[in-house]
């Protein structure tokens, strides 16, 4: 999974045809679980249970079968065991990548990330030798009509957020990991429900690209994102708002 950021070019999402409906379901799925496991099936208490339900609203996932993934955490379904794993790399141009999973077989998906790094010209590295470019944030968007900008940003920094920032659509409000869930609690009862809460990887290093390495690199998060193990794949990429939308076009 990877979603709208204030951060231009961080997080490229797929699109929402319908032929992908199933496999979006398939990763949200399996992060409800993991979420309702490690914390709890309650998403009030649970702010990584809350963003994925977020989520699965979000991407119009039935109520029957959020609760089916949280009964397989609390061992009223069928279980099967998948573990968090992070994988990290360069691609072309020099850009830093994290690819987030969720599997029950880890070779599989170690060895379907390395041959989609390779073909697209990237190498897939040790851990921790990209993620010192980037911070661990919570992340929270609600749409733009709903506060000022003014008002939004007053507001989070009350509840404890540490940055606030507004464009044309959405208010984007950044957390420490630890303060996503009393933020956000905060922020619904002034303004009711967010549309999305998560963790994200921030960069504090950005890699410039001209377009041609900007087209391979969309091409390699999307063969990642393809995969039904990969939950988010990150970068640190940038390019000109016009390269972007002839990119986003294309």
């Amino acid at each position: 999974m990877a979603g709208h950021s204030q951060f231009k070019n961080i997080m490229h999402r797929k699109g929402r045809q319908d032929a992908k409906r199933a496999k979006i379901f398939t990763k949200i799925g399996r992060e409800i679980t993991v979420a309702a496991k490690l914390g709890g099936p309650d998403p009030a208490f649970n702010p990584r249970l809350r963003a994925a339900v977020l989520w699965a609203r979000e991407e119009n996932m039935t109520n029957d079968r959020i609760k089916k993934a949280i009964d397989v955490a609390t061992g009223s379904g069928a279980d099967d065991h998948y573990e968090e794993v992070s994988y990290e790399g360069y691609g072309p141009g020099g850009v830093a990548i994290i690819v987030d999973a969720l599997t029950n077989n880890r070779n599989r998906t170690a060895g379907d990330v390395r041959s989609t790094f390779s073909k697209y010209g990237g190498n897939l590295g040790e851990t921790n030798s990209v993620r010192f470019m980037f911070d661990r944030v919570g992340e929270i968007s609600f749409k733009l009509k709903v506060a000022s900008p003014e008002i939004m940003f007053e507001a989070a920094v009350e509840a404890g957020a540490d940055d606030c920032q507004s464009d044309e659509e959405h208010h984007i409000i950044q957390t420490a990991t630890d303060q996503l869930g009393t933020v956000l609690a905060a922020l619904e009862t002034k303004f009711g429900e967010p549309e999305k809460s998560t963790f994200v990887w921030k960069p504090n290093v950005m890699a410039a690209l001209d377009e041609d390495q900007a087209k391979t690199i969309m091409k390699l998060i999307d063969v990642l994102e393809d995969n039904d193990d990969v939950q988010m794949v990150t970068t640190n990429f940038e390019v000109s708002e016009d390269v972007m939308e002839r990119l986003l076009a294309s």
